[in-house]
């Protein structure tokens, strides 16, 4: 289930338009809060009405006695008004129950269908695309941020519940006395003002504490993984006073944004015990010179204490809206070009059942032939391919080599979609690849990284992934892991650490081609993962792949992938400058031949 896009919105609106769309998402369910929180938030006034006509009618009463008259009709009447106010007060507990379920439903569910829709657009949207700040801030994002939002719907569900109190609380009380009613009601205006003045800063503070407590978390996370580089370069010390540093600067923006929200808090609270002070002045004067009785003071200060409350939280819900603007601005710029409306869009979250069976996967059309067309590409540091054609066949081992900085692991990425591509086609079997992001993954392609990424949970795991339909044994034997099994401990039970800490460099490669073969994939594409491995287990590797009908695409400049090469593609400077068997490029091409005594001289 999918929204219709919004019409653009301004700025200010923009709030508004993309909270609207959420309600949406369980109208039912909204419309219940918005019913049973306004019977909680109103009722109050009921009470203080009957209590009101409790002290009225025992007025009358009294009137009565003195005047010799019958009693038992007022009496009756107090009993009754005494009577509804029980009535009131007992259900309130019931309506509360019911309106707390209802709340906590709404918030989890609305919570989880914006987490749903950040991590389904990231993780399944079209296109290459990177994030636009570090993992720590997509992090601040999914927590913080979404947590705002499903939290702005506290200021719409309270709210109706409280205008409510509060049109009923002041017509009662314009009808006793309209000057004092004024009174209570200015504090509300004069705080709309004062926030509003305040607004720019407000989106200012939040935005500043949001992005300083991402930088200490991912200074963190930085840390945690770098703990033997720093220990090795007796910087502790350095890191230590960083880490200081940034949680000075978040202490500092964590306390200008509390600051405000307590500033904005304390001015409505004066004003409102102003006004609260004014009233009961002009009241009591009133009640004593006889132009108020004792039922109408009564009304006046029941009413008044929840009445002002209101009044506090219509001032917060302002400084709430412009906050959960901030959010919304901070989710949009993670999810970089998505539409408007991706962050609330409308899907199930399945959070009372199983989610059903993922729809079966398409058609798969073996490889017989990867071609790729001037391809161009620039990497984020600067460092980028040009016009670059070459073709891979089934059951070919090609490797792509060249020095430093030559584009071999851009051209990858871009081959593969990893990053943006500036122009060039990629064809499989003759047919476009018009999406090569959701096109070339397994059972098409499969790809290593030159640094992988380790799970911290067990080696079994991390080749699997979690999916029960791989060949595991396979793949550990292909990988040259076996070997290793029995000085790990436990064997594939083995916890690997973040990020693979426990695990040696070349471990830690093979457990991740282990990964990449266990889902039998046509295209296998390897860049340089092989630099941590010793000759004789680089030479194991591509011996047994040899075994298989695997197609192979390599990034690599030692000698055992060129000596097993079927083809050799060099790069230079971003450019294929040439390509053949390693005979035919070391016969041919000084810059092959400088490459191929480097290596020698590497492996001395």
């Amino acid at each position: 289930m999918t929204t219709s896009p919004l019409p653009p919105a301004p700025a200010k609106e923009r709030t508004f338009a993309l909270s609207k769309e959420l309600f949406r998402y369980k109208p039912g369910l909204f419309a219940f809060n918005l019913l049973m929180w306004g019977m909680v938030h109103a009722s109050p006034a009921l009470l203080t009405l009957a209590v009101s006509g409790v002290f009225r009618h025992l007025e009358e009463a009294d009137a009565l006695r003195t005047g010799g008259q019958p009693l038992n009709p007022a009496i009756a009447a107090a009993w009754v008004a005494l009577g509804w106010f029980a009535f009131v007060r007992l259900s309130r507990f019931g309506i509360f129950y019911g309106a707390f379920r209802a709340w906590i439903e709404l918030w989890y569910t609305l919570d989880a269908l914006v987490r749903r829709n950040l991590l389904g657009y990231l993780l399944t949207a079209r296109r290459s695309r990177r994030l636009p700040d570090t993992p720590a801030e997509a992090v601040s994002r999914f927590r913080d941020d979404v947590d705002d939002v499903a939290g702005y719907t506290e200021v719409w569900v309270d709210g109706a519940g409280f205008v409510a109190y509060s049109l009923i609380a002041i017509t009662l009380m314009a009808r006793v006395d309209p000057l004092i009613t004024l009174l209570v009601c200015a504090p509300l205006l004069l705080m709309i003002a004062f926030v509003q003045r305040l607004s720019p800063t407000i989106r200012t503070y939040r935005r500043r504490m949001r992005e300083a407590t991402a930088r200490v978390t991912d200074f963190i996370g930085e840390t945690f993984g770098a703990v033997s580089a720093v220990k090795l370069a007796a910087q502790e010390d350095r890191m230590v006073g960083h880490l200081r540093a940034l949680g000075e600067t978040r202490r500092h923006a964590a306390l200008r944004d509390v600051l405000l929200t307590e500033l904005i808090r304390g001015v409505n609270t004066n004003m409102v015990n102003l006004a609260v002070g004014l009233v009961l002045l002009l009241g009591a004067n009133k009640v004593r010179g006889g132009a108020l009785d004792v039922a109408d003071f009564v009304l006046f200060i029941g009413l008044l204490p929840r009445l002002t409350g209101s009044m506090g939280f219509f001032g917060d819900a302002i400084a709430r809206h412009r906050r959960t603007g901030v959010s919304y601005d901070r989710m949009t710029r993670l999810l970089q070009d998505a539409p408007d409306t991706t962050i609330v869009a409308h899907h199930d979250v399945h959070l009372t059942a199983d989610p059903p069976a993922p729809d079966p996967a398409p058609t798969h059309i073996p490889l017989q032939e990867l071609r790729v067309q001037n391809l161009s590409a620039t990497h984020p540091s600067g460092l980028g391919v040009h016009d670059i054609s070459f073709t891979v066949r089934r059951g070919e081992f090609i490797v792509i080599t060249g020095r430093i900085g030559s584009g071999k692991s851009t051209l990858l990425r871009a081959l593969l979609g990893l990053i943006p591509t500036q122009s060039g086609h990629t064809y499989w079997n003759d047919q476009p690849i018009d999406d090569p992001a959701t096109f070339l993954v397994p059972p098409r392609s499969a790809y290593t990284a030159q640094i992988p990424n380790l799970f911290s949970d067990t080696l079994q795991e991390n080749i699997t992934s979690g999916s029960p339909d791989t060949n595991l044994s396979r793949a550990v034997k292909l990988a040259v892991l076996e070997p290793d099994l029995d000085s790990l401990g436990s064997g594939l039970t083995t916890p690997v650490g973040a990020r693979g800490v426990k695990l040696s460099g070349g471990q830690i490669q093979r457990a991740a081609v282990a990964r990449m073969l266990a889902r039998d994939a046509d295209l296998l594409v390897f860049d340089d993962v092989s630099s941590a491995l010793d000759a004789r287990t680089e030479a194991q590797l591509w011996q047994g792949l040899a075994s298989t009908d695997a197609t192979c695409l390599v990034v690599s400049h030692r000698r055992a992938a060129l000596l097993r090469a079927d083809r050799i593609l060099l790069l230079q400077n971003g450019t294929l400058t040439d390509h053949g068997t390693l005979p035919e490029l070391l016969e041919r091409n000084e810059e092959m031949r400088a490459l191929w005594h480097d290596d020698a001289a590497d492996g001395e």
